[in-house]
This record gives structure tokens, C-alpha cells and sequence, in this order.
């Protein structure tokens, strides 16, 4: 058994995540509003949301079904203010841990701080991004368990 699982590829990390929107445009209008990111490129019918060293695609898809269960987190520097802002544009909040909503074309989004999970940026892909982030104690003492805090 050890053999055969030292010749499977090992999971190392995510890309991107593509969300259907019925409408690019819209999607970028909407996103644009409660978040500050860079447009890495777009078409008619995609647009790719640059986060660092991944991305966030948007693809065009009409007549999509609501996501019940199905949903994505997405890491931010500061969540502060944001649940009053999506309330205030009567952006459906989904009950829950932390803060959750739904997108316009239905899309389960979890919005997590980057002080408080395992997840991490290297120092050049942060520098890169204009960012200087910091892991609360809960986050550094989980990345010790898995030896993978950055000295």
C-alpha cells in the first residue's frame, strides 16, 4: 500500500475556483463592490480574478441552480465592515460559522480572515501583492503541528 500511495501525485494546493454568473459584466460589478481585487484578463464569456498566485474565474452560464451545500471560501486581509455592506445591499447572508453569502447567480461564499486559518502566502507572493499579513496564535500553533510555520 505505501508503494502505490508514494506514486500518486500529492495534492499541493488549489489554482483557481471557476463560479457560473449569468453575466460577466454583472458578476465583476457585483464582486468589484465588496472586494478590491486586480482583473487578470476577461472575455465575453469568462473573467479571471487575480488572488496572488491564484485566481478566481467567472463563467458565463444561464438557467444555474443555487448552490445548497457546494460552496468556497474566500480569504481576505480584513472582513471588518463587510457583513454591514452586503446587508445594507440585501446580499443573502447564509447562517453559519463565520460570515457566508450568497452571490447573485447563487453561489455559497465563505469569507475567512487570513489571520485566522492554516492557509498561507509566501513572503514573495505577499510582497507581491502589497499585503504584510500575520497569523493569530490559533493559526501559527495549527501550522506548527503540521511543522510548516515560516521561522
Amino acid at each position: 500500500m505505501a508503494a502505490e500511495e508514494s506514486s500518486k501525485p500529492k495534492l499541493v494546493g488549489i489554482n483557481h475556483v471557476a463560479l457560473e454568473v449569468g453575466d460577466i459584466d454583472a458578476a465583476l460589478g457585483f464582486y468589484g463592490y465588496f472586494f478590491s481585487f486586480t482583473l487578470r484578463s476577461r472575455s465575453e464569456d469568462m473573467a479571471f480574478i487575480d488572488l496572488g498566485d491564484q485566481f478566481l474565474a467567472l463563467s458565463r452560464k444561464e438557467n444555474r441552480q443555487p448552490d445548497r451545500e457546494r460552496h468556497f471560501g474566500l480569504v481576505v486581509n480584513d472582513r471588518s465592515g463587510l457583513r454591514e455592506r452586503l446587508e445594507e445591499h440585501d446580499v443573502e447572508l447564509v447562517e453559519g460559522k463565520g460570515l457566508n453569502f450568497r452571490d447573485p447567480w447563487g453561489n455559497f461564499v465563505q469569507v475567512v480572515e487570513y489571520a485566522d486559518i492554516q492557509f498561507s502566502k509566501t513572503a514573495g507572493v505577499l510582497h507581491g501583492m502589497g499585503l504584510e499579513l500575520h497569523k493569530n496564535s490559533v493559526a501559527r500553533q495549527q501550522l506548527r503541528e503540521k511543522d510548516m510555520l515560516d521561522p
